[in-house]
């Protein structure tokens, strides 16, 4: 039975993994052609969402770190983390990499047979896949430098504030460090989620996390930051419009960490209202959506613009996104029945073999 901490856990996750969807779904109508100047208030939500969603991820995912060691300690907690982490980036990256090969003359990416040697050491290359392989490694190196130097939660936290400025200034001087620069920059939050996991986790601080007065009092700050990261994005723009997180730091550090917080009180009243459990089955299998949403969407929206000859915004942005939802977890399901999980992650007694 799943405990309250994982269900509010699964809350995040399926706000974060829709999140995620809408900024990919919305780049790849706009790098097929599609005009957006009749649209900007969603190319707004756009650049606001991109302010807390991955710092999200990696936050929540530390929830658990003190717990998985406790449970299997160092070696299965890094075996664990290879099974369902890095095999799945490998395989998916493999055949979505193929796959844009394939369908070359369709598709937005440019990709060409070295992408694949990308998949080893330069992630970002590859597309949505270096998530993946940033919280494999900074999920490896932080749970070494806590167990076997022993450093202390809060000295790790401050290390990774470190870490975080180290990869601002390598982004504004353009030096390619490759995947080590999401190390860098998304070791600090990781290691906040295992500072903040026995606040989180305890019993007795309920009442907060689920008061709905101070999800209302949070509103206000998450609201205003927002706004004000989306006006300083559009006073200085650059691809992706990363202004905000690598010159400004630490305004985007406050941003991020309150819109995580918003996104956590949010869950966590969710959770206590027992309400959009579709939301909580989403948060279950973000990381299936996550590895096969770009083939799915870029499929659906190939057929939409090329055979049916749909160029609507709207109608491209919602049927993308929800088939990018439905779909990975339709497949996911069926490689289950069909007993071929190895899509998906190794089973454990196959990766001791």
């Amino acid at each position: 039975m799943k405990t309250n901490r994982q269900a509010c856990v699964d809350y995040a996750r399926g706000i974060a993994i829709i999140l995620v969807l809408y900024r990919h779904v919305f780049e790849g109508i706009k790098y097929a052609g599609i005009s957006i100047e009749h649209y900007m208030p969603v190319e707004y939500a756009n650049i606001m969402f991109y302010s807390f969603r991955m710092p999200l991820f990696f936050i929540v995912s530390g929830f658990f770190v003190a717990k998985s060691l406790q449970k299997r300690g160092l070696g299965n907690f890094i075996g664990t983390k290879a099974r369902t982490i890095i095999y799945p980036y490998f395989i998916w990256g493999f055949i979505q990499i193929t796959l844009q090969l394939i369908f070359s003359s369709y598709v937005n990416a440019d990709k060409e047979q070295m992408h694949y040697i990308y998949l080893l050491y330069s992630p970002r290359q590859v597309g949505q896949f270096w998530y993946l392989y940033a919280l494999f490694n900074v999920a490896v190196l932080y749970v070494l430098v806590k167990t076997v130097l022993k450093i202390p939660v809060w000295i790790n936290a401050g290390i990774g504030l470190l870490m975080y400025l180290i990869s601002a200034y390598i982004f504004q001087h353009n030096f390619n460090v490759w995947f080590l620069s999401d190390i860098l920059h998304y070791y600090l939050f990781f290691a906040i989620g295992d500072a903040v996991s026995g606040f989180i986790n305890n019993p007795k601080n309920e009442h907060y996390l689920k008061s709905p007065k101070i999800l209302l009092l949070a509103l206000f700050p998450f609201l205003a930051l927002q706004a004000w990261y989306l006006y300083l994005n559009l006073q200085h723009p650059m691809p992706h419009y990363d202004y905000v997180e690598y010159y400004l730091p630490f305004l985007f550090l406050l941003i991020a960490l309150v819109g995580c917080s918003f996104v956590i009180l949010l869950s966590n009243q969710l959770e206590k209202q027992d309400s959009l459990k579709w939301l909580r089955v989403l948060g279950e299998h973000s990381l299936y959506i996550y590895v096969a949403h770009v083939v799915v969407m870029a499929g659906l929206r190939i057929f939409l613009m090329h055979v049916l000859h749909v160029n609507n915004l709207p109608v491209l942005l919602i049927s993308g996104i929800v088939s990018g939802l439905i779909i990975p977890v339709w497949i996911y399901k069926l490689a289950k029945k069909a007993n071929m999980e190895w899509l998906f992650a190794l089973k454990e007694k196959s990766f001791k073999k």
